[in-house]
């Protein structure tokens, strides 16, 4: 049977409802998972509507309850949201609490094992301030996780990722290097990689400085001991064009728009983020609210489908079919 994930809406007055809906329009990410929603139903039934797509929806009370129908959304809906109807478009502190209770909802069933793991949808900052939250609190960037971006046939986790790039150089350190080499090959064996290929570019041009020889080298060579196939220092201006013909399953980079110029490159519209070190699968996608076209059914939806598909393949073991 296929694993049961979720996907929480997001904000309720964003685009959230509308790319949920439209994603599971195409049919793709119910290819490897049984998709349940977590929203409200209003917004839901109401973004199926504008967006003129033939689905129906089916509130259920429990993840388990998810069937498997390309056309029927199942949605969990908290008691109090059954009935609630938000403007699309508008700012408010009510839609980011109720996107919160989601949220935390999605966290508690992800954490207690009823869902395989979660993707979280788009959420307004504004709508979040004026609710008393910052979006940089733990349900958004759990600690001790690395983000690790899948798209257009490329695998990235950084190093760092909002750190200036003067200060860079302090993070890449032998220590740091070992811990994600260890928690990405874990990851990525427990998704379906027998042996992962990992390689890892240098921090300088072409690899050639004393951050490659004193810091990235020692890392790769505790990690092969430790049976860990990992590959480099590579020069950076070489590795991603190598991830994208295949030769890694995986890529490390040294800071973060070292690996995001290239992943948003390939994959502008179409690409998502795993968060790396969590018990269970979570899943980003990376845009916002869109408060500006929320409602009018514009929206494009590539993102999501490849965050729920990626979700579905991940939870099933066949990592090779996440979204790319």
């Amino acid at each position: 049977m296929k694993p049961v994930v979720a996907t929480v809406i997001g904000d309720p007055a964003g685009v959230g409802p509308e790319v949920c809906v439209k994603a599971l329009a195409t049919g793709e990410p119910q290819q490897l998972g049984r998709h349940v929603l977590i929203g409200s139903a209003r917004q839901i039934e109401h973004a199926i509507e504008l967006c003129g797509l033939d689905l129906a929806v089916r509130t259920i009370s429990s993840a388990t309850e998810a069937i498997d129908d390309v056309k029927v959304v199942n949605l969990l809906c908290p008691e109090q949201d059954i009935s609630t109807r938000f403007a699309f478009g508008q700012i408010s502190a009510d839609a980011a609490q109720a996107a919160l209770r989601w949220l935390r909802m999605g966290i508690d069933l992800a954490e207690s094992g009823q869902v395989a793991g979660l993707v979280m949808g788009p959420f307004d900052s504004s709508a979040l301030k004026l609710a008393g939250y910052a979006m940089d609190g733990s349900e958004f960037e759990p600690a001790g996780t690395w983000q690790f971006r899948i798209g257009g046939g490329l695998r990235v986790v950084p190093i760092t990722e909002h750190v200036r790039l003067r200060d860079v150089a302090s993070h890449v350190t032998t220590d740091n290097i070992i811990a994600l080499l260890r928690v990405l090959n874990d990851s990525l064996r427990k998704w379906g990689i027998a042996r992962p290929r990992i390689g890892v570019a240098g921090l300088n041009p072409h690899a050639m400085f004393e951050e490659e020889r004193q810091e990235i080298t020692p890392a790769i060579a505790a990690a092969t001991a430790a049976g860990i196939d990992a590959i480099g220092p590579i020069s950076p201006d070489v590795i991603f064009r190598q991830g994208i013909d295949g030769e890694y399953d995986a890529i490390i980079t040294m800071y973060h728009d070292q690996g995001q110029i290239a992943i948003k490159t390939v994959a502008f519209d179409r690409s998502c983020t795993v968060f790396l070190g969590l018990p269970y699968i979570r899943i980003g996608i990376p845009h916002g609210s869109a408060m500006d076209i929320a409602g009018t059914g514009q929206v494009l939806a590539g993102s999501t489908t490849a965050a729920m598909t990626t979700l579905g393949a991940l939870a099933a073991r066949q990592f090779e079919l996440a979204s790319v």
